[in-house]
This record gives C-alpha cells, sequence and structure tokens, in this order.
C-alpha cells in the first residue's frame, strides 16, 4: 500500500485489499505503520476499504507507531533512501511519551473513518542504533519505556485493544518483552527459512508459555526469498562475497523447490 520498491496503481491496490477481505476467515486484520511510503499506507488502506464499503467494526488493524507523516523537501524521502517509489512526503521518527501519542492520533486521521484497535512501538532497534554510547543507548531505551506507557494509557482508556512491538532484530524484543507487558510480538526477518537461530527459537517457546502472540513478518526476508533483489530491505550488491553468498544459497533454494513443484519467485503485478 505504500509504494515498496515499486510504485502500485490505486486500482491493483483495491483489488488486493478486496481479495483480502474477501477471503479472509472471520474479521480481516490489517497490519501498517506509519513509515510505510511515509504514511501513504495508512491513506490508501482507508481508502481502499471505504470505497469497498467495509464496515469499520468488521476490520481489526495494526498501526506500528514511530513515525510522523511530515512534508517532503527534498527529491526523496529523507527516510529508507531508494525504497518508497512516488510517494509524497516524508516522515521523523517519534518515540516517546508525546510522540507516540501524536503518531497514534496521525495515524488514525490517515485512516480517515478507521482507527487502529492494535498498536506498538515500530523499530526500536534501529532508534537504539543511532546511539553512540552506552548513556546515549540507555536514553534512547528511555525514550521506548515512555512511549509504552503512553500506549498503556490507550489500553487503558479502550482507544486500543492490545500493544505490542515490531522490530528485525528479536534480541531488542526480547529486551523490551522483559520491561513491558505485551499482548503480542511482530519479529520481522529474524525467522524465515533463511535465518532460524536456536535461541530464538527458545525465546519463541517463552513466550508461547507467557501467553504472547507471536506475529512472523517479512518470512522471506524482505522479498530475497522469492527473487527480489532486496535482502531485509537493502539491495544486494551481486558483486560483494556477502552477496554472492546470498545469491547461493538462493539458487539452492530454488532448485529444492523445484523438486516439489513449489513456485518461490515473486509474481508481477500488472
Amino acid at each position: 500500500m505504500g509504494n515498496i520498491y515499486q510504485a502500485i496503481p490505486y486500482e491493483t491496490k483495491l483489488a488486493i485489499v478486496s481479495e483480502y477481505v474477501r477471503n479472509a476467515p472471520g474479521i480481516p486484520v490489517f497490519d501498517s505503520a506509519g513509515k510505510y511510503g511515509a504514511g501513504m499506507a495508512l491513506e490508501v488502506l482507508g481508502k481502499c476499504l471505504k470505497d469497498l464499503k467495509v464496515d469499520p467494526k468488521e476490520v481489526m488493524i495494526s498501526n506500528k507507531l514511530a513515525w510522523y507523516q511530515t512534508a517532503l523537501t527534498t527529491p526523496e524521502p529523507s527516510f529508507e533512501k531508494g525504497i518508497w517509489k512516488d510517494i509524497q512526503h516524508d516522515a521523523i521518527q517519534k518515540i516517546g511519551y508525546e510522540g507516540i501519542i501524536e503518531c497514534f492520533e496521525q495515524g488514525n486521521d490517515l485512516l480517515g473513518d478507521y482507527n487502529s484497535q492494535m498498536a506498538s512501538v515500530h523499530d526500536p532497534d534501529e532508534y537504539l542504533a543511532t546511539a553512540a554510547n552506552k548513556q546515549e543507548e540507555d536514553q534512547l531505551y528511555n525514550d521506548i519505556l515512555d512511549a509504552y506507557k503512553a500506549l498503556n494509557e490507550l489500553k487503558l482508556q479502550g482507544k486500543v485493544s492490545s500493544i505490542g512491538v515490531g522490530a528485525k532484530q528479536w534480541k531488542v524484543i526480547e529486551r523490551i518483552s522483559n520491561d513491558v507487558e505485551l499482548d503480542w510480538v511482530m519479529i520481522a526477518n529474524s525467522l524465515t527459512l533463511y535465518n532460524h537461530p536456536r535461541e530464538l527459537m527458545d525465546f519463541i517457546d517463552l513466550l508461547h508459555q507467557k501467553q504472547i502472540s507471536v506475529i512472523n513478518s517479512a518470512v522471506f526476508n524482505g522479498g530475497f526469498l522469492i527473487g527480489s533483489d532486496f535482502y531485509n530491505y537493502r539491495e544486494v550488491d551481486k558483486t560483494s562475497e556477502q552477496g554472492k553468498l546470498l545469491l547461493d544459497w538462493r539458487n539452492i533454494f530454488f532448485e529444492l523447490c523445484n523438486q516439489f513443484n513449489i513456485l518461490p519467485v515473486l509474481q508481477v503485478w500488472h
């Protein structure tokens, strides 16, 4: 919905949402974020649902919070350059008590007639990675804890039904889960056919024991395992040693899929 890697016509996006709503068992659940297309994904999702005349009470929306839509003043967005195509806004990161509230309210404004019922802090791992030293990291982590204070208040007020976390680095999710009472976690890129360490599996078992739901996201490493040129949302350098190792692994994976008549190749939308 947010034009990741390529600009997709609205008619195609509408068709995707329509098929999902039509085929989803029970109430359809959508996951989005202010980061996706700098808010475009939220706007488009709201418009699609409205055009399809979906009752707001008959859909569940998860909005991962931390990025706030701003005016685009440069040729391309200032965040994740080269990823988002043909978008009309930029976005800045806001993590903290006030920042998360602002992101939550803006997200619902972008959704139009719809509201998000699931809320989380998005990419806390990337936020912590900007720290220059341990003292700065501790301050950034306090910002994250303040953000969860805001989310807990939203839950107590009945404005959201559950709170969670969405991150690529599962160790950061583990750290947060030890300090915050979560309803669910979303792990991106970390638990895939290509990458599934034993310690991560043990952590998931622990979450299960705590009755914390696990949403496994980006299970194809950002599209790479089904033919994309991007691994974990970064373009693969085919001339580098790491790039060659990734491509060699994928070739073996494709050969194995062919043995069992499985098509892993990314289909092009027309």
